[in-house]
């Protein structure tokens, strides 16, 4: 497991070194984003099925540990500690798993974005679906500080919470020098009922919004809705 954090830990390094501030060409720096996010996709999902050994072996230890200190053989203290070490295996794996939803997000849009730079710009108003990407670009003037009644609506309708992988600026977003501040992120596929109710209400607020389906290469599961204005690249 060692050598595994290790490696993690230089390969993040060197994505924070990997891309400038500013690019020359903007379709080469998200192909950039692209081939680097992936890579770093794959090194954590080979984390992950180390954490998720070292998980199951602790889940398969606890009821163990329970048979003994019920018989006597061990302390409680011994037998709280093997719960602890369950707990701290679910978290780290938990942690690796939030990173890979997060790295999948970026390849998505880094992707859809490398061919939205090959369109012309939508005017106020207008919708446009291409490909494995959707785009609406609203007249409304909305900001983070709106997005409890987005969280409303959705409880109301749906009856559960709206499911935000990222709001606003996240360590994923500084890290990847990505200006997401007046922006959230819902784990949604755009083509499911939730996906498009969500999408109809943001058009008729006018809210603007990007949605991205399954199918992009390198993202299997990175389908998601991107609320508020795209991400653009900030310097460091």
């Amino acid at each position: 497991m060692g050598p595994a954090r290790h490696s993690l830990r230089w390969f993040v390094f060197f994505l924070l070194l990997t891309f400038p501030a500013a690019a020359a060409d903007p379709a080469k720096l998200n192909g950039d984003i692209v081939k680097t996010m992936t890579a770093y996709k794959a090194s954590l999902e080979e984390l992950l099925k180390v954490y998720e050994q070292e998980f199951n072996k602790k889940l398969r230890e606890v009821p163990e540990q329970r048979t003994f200190y019920e018989k006597g053989y061990i302390s409680r203290l011994e037998l709280e500690q093997s719960q602890r070490e369950l707990a701290a295996a679910g978290a780290k794996m938990r942690e690796v798993e939030q990173k890979i939803a997060e790295a999948k997000t970026a390849i998505a849009e880094a992707t859809a974005l490398k061919e939205l730079l090959r369109l012309p710009p939508l005017a106020a108003g207008q919708y446009m679906e291409a490909g494995v990407f959707i785009r609406y670009n609203g007249k409304a003037n909305w900001s983070l500080a709106g997005a409890g009644k987005i969280e409303k609506f959705f409880s109301d309708k749906f009856g559960h919470m709206l499911p935000i992988s990222a709001l606003g600026q996240t360590p994923f977003h500084e890290r990847m020098r990505f200006d997401h501040h007046e922006a959230m992120d819902v784990a949604l596929q755009p083509d499911s009922s939730e996906g498009r109710v969500l999408m109809s209400y943001l058009r008729t607020a006018g809210i603007s919004f990007m949605a991205f389906r399954n199918g992009v290469p390198g993202s299997a599961t990175g389908a998601h809705i991107h609320i508020g204005r795209p991400s653009i690249r900030i310097a460091p």
